[in-house]
């Protein structure tokens, strides 16, 4: 498949281990960051080597896997390291609906990472990319928030519908999202968001791609070796007031028909999707809880070994869309998002993280997130409808899932949405 994009004929690649960086966000010398972090480990990257903007349709992951062992399979690498992100890396950030044109991937020029102990900067192409700041990050100001593209009785309107539908038979699942805007008086520097939640979130992946800036508690896949990971998170309540209200949350949580309904739709599709891929699978009966600072969610580790040597790219086009982001069956609850949203998701909710040229890599989905256009920043938030769903309880959860982003976003000066 000959590689349609800006990219030289051959990738020059060369990493080399180096002392402890600190934190590797504050490492990122301009506001065009790439970024995958948790608890302080992971990758940054800046500059751009090669961009692959990839098409719609249903092969879009093979696609974008065909591509990459292309160009790096040509490259000259240099890599003592050999570490899971070491070499030539791509980040990535694909459209959640499969007709979206909106996925990427992105080889930058300089990669800068830790693992476990051991850290290292990849250069690719010449080494004119700088490793010192230069510019200076800049916190939003004069925040103004519109409403996005269903005012909220609409989209109360519209869960009902979704709840109707259920009940009459059409699906067993559909997640419903809404978007929220705001506006900066200057661009919005995506090194300022996440920073912010990294330090507030470090349990969760804090990425950034193409404008796409968040902090995903939700590991869709982890390929490392013929090991592969992943995480379902469905069924959320807010946090308590205190640890009595805390713990009573948390306990109807664990409890709610409704939640472990939606949360049993996530697993099962999760265990159908990698069975036939793996020549082992470990997937729990029962979830556990995850707790983080403003939510609590129904949660279940997935862990497998790989039957065959497949990119993690290769994985995702076995999961995604997963019924915690779409709903079950998928192509009914894809259709359905399609009528009711009345909007386009972009690459909300779609897959987001990184590949290496071994086919190792992580990805999350794509959400608690925002999409940065220059002053603008477009926030999303889902909730997962079934047949026990009120549209008031599932307005106040989305309304918990636009936290995340409007506190990393606001400052004093914020005023509320109109």
């Amino acid at each position: 498949m000959k590689l349609a994009v800006t990219a030289p004929d051959r990738l020059s690649v060369r990493t080399v281990p180096v002392p402890d960086p600190g934190d590797l966000i504050a490492r990122l010398p301009h506001p065009t960051a790439l970024a995958w972090i948790r608890h302080g480990d992971g990758i940054v990257g800046w500059g751009e080597a090669a961009r692959l903007p990839l098409p719609g349709g249903p092969d879009r992951f093979t696609t974008a896997a065909q591509l990459l062992r292309d160009l790096f399979g040509t490259a000259a690498v240099d890599d003592p390291v050999t570490a899971p992100g070491t070499g030539p890396v791509a980040f990535g950030s694909f459209g959640f609906d499969p007709k979206s044109p909106d996925s990427v991937l992105i080889v930058p020029r300089r990669i800068l990472g830790r693992r476990d102990g051991t850290a290292w900067l990849t250069t690719i192409g010449d080494d004119t990319d700088p490793l010192t700041l230069t510019t200076p990050p800049h916190t939003p100001t004069g925040l103004r928030w519109s409403p996005g593209a269903l005012p909220e009785h609409a989209w109360k309107d519209a869960v009902a519908t979704a709840v109707d539908r259920i009940k009459h038979g059409h699906l067993g699942k559909v997640v419903l999202a809404r978007d929220l805007t705001a506006h900066a008086d200057t661009p919005i520097d995506a090194r300022v968001l996440l920073h912010r939640l990294a330090r507030r979130y470090p349990g969760c992946y804090t990425f950034s791609c193409a404008g796409m800036v968040g902090a995903t508690p939700e590991l869709l896949i982890r390929r490392t070796g013929d090991h592969i990971e992943s995480l379902v998170l469905a069924g959320t309540t807010a946090r308590g007031t205190g640890p009595a209200d805390d713990h009573d949350r948390a306990a109807r949580l664990f409890t709610s028909a409704k939640d472990r309904e939606e949360h049993r739709y996530a697993a099962d599709m999760v265990r159908d999707a990698l069975t036939p891929l793996c020549a082992e699978l470990t997937v729990p009966d029962q979830p556990e809880l995850l707790t983080l600072p403003n939510l609590t969610h129904l949660a279940s580790p997935v862990r497998g070994r790989l039957a065959a040597d497949r990119s993690v790219l290769d994985v995702l086009a076995a999961l995604h869309p997963t019924p915690a982001v779409c709903g079950t069956p998928t192509d009914t609850a894809l259709d359905l998002i399609r009528e009711l949203e009345g909007m386009d998701r972009g690459r909300y909710a779609g897959p987001v993280g990184w590949v290496d040229a071994r086919g190792d890599g992580e990805w999350g989905i794509a959400l608690r997130c925002a999409e940065l256009d220059g002053t603008r920043a477009r926030l999303f938030a889902g909730c997962g409808i079934v047949a026990d769903s009120d549209p008031d309880a599932e307005l106040a959860e989305a309304r918990t899932k636009f936290r995340v982003m409007r506190d990393a976003l606001q400052g004093q000066d914020a005023t509320e949405p109109a």
